[in-house]
């Protein structure tokens, strides 16, 4: 940011889920984001009563970015093997990091109902998705946890050296394609 641009609530929330990403909730810090900003501690505080506001309003940009954004984004998708396809290939993609480090925090009061309310949410999602395929309720239910887990194991997996699959097209189409076989 340059010196004399003010800054929104919205820069502040988009920088601290960067911070969020590369080092957890304790990264979510108004000195070293201000820094970050080329900012004043005073500009924060025009935005956010204290840090705690500002940690609210980052996760309420992650739930919408990350879950309600991706899903009406894939939602155009009529086919719902390709829209599994696009919403594995996003989420595969590199799109847990922020899950990943929320986790040592996920008790904390803040972060504990975010977590819980994205997973219901993007499981139901995947519920709807495979019953939309013809599945049962339950055997939708169930694949709506297998995808669920491959994304989170995926994510796991990407930060340990040669553990998770380079070619993520082939591996997106191997997990749907076991993700949507009939018995």
């Amino acid at each position: 940011m340059g010196v004399g641009k003010r800054l929104s609530a919205d820069d502040w929330t988009r920088a601290a889920l960067a911070a969020l990403a590369d080092g957890g909730l304790a990264a979510i810090a108004v000195e070293p984001l201000a820094a970050r900003l080329g900012a004043t501690k005073g500009s924060f505080y025009w935005h956010f009563a204290g840090r705690e506001a500002l940690v609210a309003a980052t996760l309420e940009r992650w739930e919408r970015t990350a879950t309600e954004d991706v899903i009406t984004a894939i939602g155009v998708e009529p086919d719902l093997a390709a829209r599994l396809r696009l919403l594995m290939s996003h989420a595969l993609d590199g799109g847990a990091r922020v899950e990943l480090a929320l986790q040592p925090s996920a008790a904390h009061p803040l972060v504990a109902p975010v977590l819980a309310r994205i997973t219901r949410r993007r499981l139901d999602y995947l519920i709807d998705v495979f019953a939309g395929l013809g599945f049962a309720t339950d055997t939708a239910r169930e694949r709506s946890v297998l995808a669920y887990t491959a994304y989170l194991g995926h994510a796991q997996l990407s930060g340990i050296p040669d553990a998770a699959p380079t070619a993520l097209r082939r591996y997106v189409e191997s997990v749907v394609a076991v993700l949507i076989a009939t018995a």
